[in-house]
């Protein structure tokens, strides 16, 4: 699969289908998906931004990028704890190729280790890429790989992947991400609902590559699934200045270069990292997510769609209805890109007492589909 990452960053385990999928706009898409078409066997036009929304982009990277830095230390740093220095990055296409790369690239400057890091496909309700599993597991021992993305909203991703993996003894199913508001998972950076930058954008931040693609016509049986590259948006391109943007702000820890020991962990590693200690499988997004779908008549908990990763994604690629924003957030400028968007888009925005996230979004019901 093309990129305009470089190998040495990331393998993508895709089919480059290039030219072989007419990109659909999104009202066209949103029916087809109410109608009951699963959305992997769609693409959509890309989002082009308009300049004031990249100049509220290039603020929230200059805003969020210390914050997001911290997220990827910490993480790698429980990685190192967790997994050791024969752990192999798999990241989620496609939010989670860039993470992985900062991952890469931390993990490099900071334990001097040359990790391994492959990007694959996972579709809820259609499972991982067995294929791609399956090179993988030719490679490697099961319990090196690590799954990492973005962050996680309501975790159906999570649960998906937990489902999958079942079929894989020895390989963990757990998933490795920057923010976890939903606070079902420990290896995290922060369980707060911080803006990571590259949300903001599509394939411009993610290596021009499409989100992935599965239908029987052109993924044969043997195939990866599949993406497009993007080769028409070579002028813009901010995959690598994403990149350096948030590596200026990674900050190192004296003697942490050896690695962490082994089989240390709990309470004094916590202390030493900094880490946050929140429980997972306590106090769960998923119960806040029930009740806005409650209070707001909505049958389907799909269309609602939790934390400013998602938010943004309603905004970028769906039909949104309504967008609901924290009340204690109305400055924040981590949510001036979503505001920004609702504004293009006429969507309206409504304040309301979310616990676990700084905004939602929740998708149009289209009567008609």
């Amino acid at each position: 699969m093309r990129s305009s990452y470089k190998e040495s960053d990331v393998i993508f385990l895709l089919k480059d289908i290039t030219g072989m999928v007419q990109p659909q706009p999104t009202e066209e898409r949103e029916k087809e998906i109410q109608a009951g078409r699963h959305y992997c066997e769609m693409l959509p036009i890309e989002y082009v931004p308009t300049p004031k929304y990249m100049e509220t982009y290039r603020e929230a990277l200059r805003h969020d990028a210390k914050p997001t830095a911290k997220a990827v230390g910490t993480l790698a740093d429980k990685i190192m704890q967790k997994k050791g220095e024969r752990v192999v990055l798999v990241s989620l296409a496609r939010a989670g190729t860039p993470i992985g790369i900062l991952l890469k690239h931390f993990l490099r400057q900071n334990y001097h280790l040359d990790v391994p890091h492959y990007s694959i496909s996972i579709i809820r309700g259609r499972g991982i890429d067995r294929n791609a599993m399956k090179f993988l597991l030719g490679k490697y021992r099961p319990k090196d790989l690590l799954f990492v993305d973005g962050w996680v909203g309501k975790g159906a991703i999570l649960k998906e992947l937990q489902k999958e993996i079942s079929a894989y003894p020895g390989v963990s199913p757990e998933l490795a991400v920057l923010a976890d508001p939903a606070n079902v998972t420990e290896l995290c950076g922060t369980h707060e609902d911080i803006l990571i930058p590259s949300s903001c954008l599509n394939c411009t931040v993610s290596g021009l590559v499409s989100r992935t693609f599965l239908r029987g016509d052109i993924i044969g049986e043997n195939d990866f699934h599949g993406a497009v590259y993007y080769g028409e948006l070579e002028h813009a391109d901010l995959s690598y200045h994403f990149i350096e943007a948030i590596e200026k702000e990674f900050s190192f820890q004296k003697g942490t270069g050896e690695g962490l020991p082994a089989g240390r962990g709990g309470k004094e590693t916590a202390e030493k990292l900094g880490m946050d200690e929140r429980s997972p499988q306590k106090d769960l997004g998923i119960d806040e997510v029930k009740q806005i779908a409650r209070e707001f008549g909505i049958t389907d908990i799909n269309l609602v769609k939790p934390g400013i990763g998602e938010t943004t994604r309603v905004l970028l690629r769906r039909v949104p209805w309504k967008v609901l924003v924290r009340q204690d957030c109305k400055n924040d400028k981590s949510l001036a890109h979503i505001l920004r968007l609702a504004e293009e888009k006429n969507v309206p925005v409504a304040y309301y007492p979310l616990k676990h996230y700084k905004s939602c979004g929740i998708i149009k019901k289209l009567a008609d589909a």
